[in-house]
Formats: structure tokens, C-alpha cells, sequence
């Protein structure tokens, strides 16, 4: 097994009422950073509590090396870097399919995996069909002709991580930001935002984004968010800088009555979602 997989694994079962350190299971190696310790909340906010959750777990997302570039799918640079806070130390594959909806899927999937949560490692294609990882590793695949889908039974497959990178692949290729927005449960407010929770236009052209940490004004309440997403052709999955509030940035203000301003697009309140 990876050696720095190994030796955080070995950390996990320390006294009952210790944390689970979070596990990556993609990672090589050691991050030479995190997300939380690369974005303190602005003066005045304090981090929601996250423990032992989804949240915690994108808290302390791996990111690559300050600096590090946006790439494409392809290994070529994104030409406008000028949206990227930070880049998140994930592959993005080497075929145009990881774009923004599927960015949150694998994440979504990466952490369901870390915690050896195997049944519910399963996303709904724009069909509407489900598609499950346990069903990939008992040899079903899916046979597409426009809107239908059918199974087939073929040779079973293991369960390690090499086999949840070849099952997204699939997913990813009939999932998209129309099946997320429908597969997610709405959330009434933005100001009741959580950590992991879905802001999803489901649309062609649609786009989505994932609220990867959350900061609170105690006296307020209100809630700023870092947002991190993927994009179309498929690209390094990254953090956002603010376009409106330089001062403010990489955090967005959270606020039930206005859209939240991407530098590439603009999200409703009401298009929140949660898994």
C-alpha cells in the first residue's frame, strides 16, 4: 500500500474518543498544504464547526504548492489564471469528462470511499438511471443509446481506488450539473449554507460549484464561504478568488437575498443543494 497512505491509516483507531484524522486516499504523498491552514476567516469570523463529517474533510483538502497553475485535461495551462486562489491537489484525468459537476461527484466519492462507505458510493445519471460502485465491481456497465440505458453483465472487478477511478469515469460521462441539481435536496436559505452543500444550475450550459469551508460572524451570524469547482473542457479542480470583493477574497459573502458572483458565472440562493 502507498507508504504515506499507510502511515496515516495507522493513526486512525487511536482512543475512542479521538478524531479520525482525514484520509485522501489519491494522495502519494504528504500535502504541502491544506485549505485550512492557507485561508483564515477574515477579522471578526470564526470557522463553523465541522468535525467528523463531509465538512471537516473538504476543510482540510490537500492543495498543491502556491502558485501552482490551472491545467486541462490535456496537461496544457489554463490561459486566465486570474480566478484561482489555490489548486486542489487532485488529478483531473487525462479525457474532457472531470468538468464542474463531476469535479464534486469525485469529491463527493473520495470521501464516501476514505470511510469505507461502499453502498453509498452511487450517483443518478441525466437519465435518471443509478449508477452504483458496488454494481461497477459486480461487472454491470452500462449500454447508452440517447436517453436509455441498459446493463450489461460483464467480469467482476475489486474495490480498490484503480477501480473507483475507472466506475467515475463512467459516471462522469453520463452525470452532469442537469442530474446533480436533481439528485441534491434543496436547501431553503443560503444563510443555512453548510459545509458540502451544492450551488448547481442544472442546465445546458449549467454549472456548479462546492462550498469547501465556512466561516461565521458570531455576533451576526453571517456566513462566508470558500468555493471551489471544476469547469469545462476538464480542468484542475480549484479554489476561487472574488471578483466583487477583492478585500474579502477568496471568501463570498452568503446572503438569502443575493446570487453569489463567480468570475465565471452567477449562482441563485435558491440553487443551493445538499447531498
Amino acid at each position: 500500500m502507498r507508504t504515506w497512505i499507510a502511515a496515516v491509516l495507522s493513526f486512525l483507531v487511536p482512543a475512542a474518543s479521538a478524531a479520525a484524522e482525514p484520509v485522501y486516499p489519491w494522495l502519494v504523498q504528504a500535502p504541502a498544504r491544506t485549505i485550512a491552514d492557507s485561508f483564515a476567516p477574515p477579522s471578526g469570523f470564526v470557522r463553523a464547526p465541522a468535525v467528523g463529517s463531509f465538512g471537516e474533510w473538504l476543510r482540510h483538502l490537500p492543495l498543491a504548492p502556491a502558485g501552482t497553475p490551472v491545467r486541462f485535461y490535456d496537461g496544457s495551462e489554463k490561459p486566465d489564471q486570474s480566478e484561482v486562489a489555490a489548486v486542489i491537489d487532485i488529478d483531473v484525468g487525462s479525457a474532457d469528462l472531470q468538468q464542474c459537476a463531476d469535479a464534486i461527484i469525485r469529491l463527493r466519492a473520495e470521501y464516501l470511499f476514505a470511510g469505507n462507505a461502499v453502498g453509498d458510493l452511487a450517483f443518478d445519471f441525466t437519465s435518471g438511471d443509478r449508477y452504483g460502485f458496488q454494481s461497477f465491481a459486480e461487472g454491470v456497465t452500462p449500454a447508452v443509446a440517447g436517453a436509455k440505458v441498459t446493463w450489461r453483465a460483464g467480469k467482476r472487478r475489486d474495490l480498490s481506488h484503480d477501480s473507483l477511478r475507472r466506475w467515475l469515469d463512467i459516471v462522469f460521462r453520463y452525470a452532469g450539473t442537469l442530474s446533480l441539481s436533481r439528485e441534491l435536496k434543496p436547501v431553503s436559505r443560503l444563510s443555512d449554507a453548510t459545509i458540502g452543500d451544492v450551488l448547481v444550475h442544472g442546465g445546458t450550459p449549467g454549472h456548479a460549484v462546492l462550498i469547501v469551508d465556512l466561516a461565521v460572524e458570531p455576533a451576526s451570524g453571517r456566513k462566508l464561504a470558500l468555493l471551489a469547482q471544476g469547469f469545462m473542457p476538464a480542468q484542475s479542480v480549484h479554489v476561487l478568488r472574488n471578483p466583487l470583493d477583492p478585500d474579502l477574497s477568496p471568501w463570498f459573502a452568503l446572503t438569502d437575498d443575493r446570487p453569489v458572483v463567480m468570475p465565471e458565472w452567477m449562482l441563485r440562493p435558491d440553487e443551493l443543494k445538499r447531498f
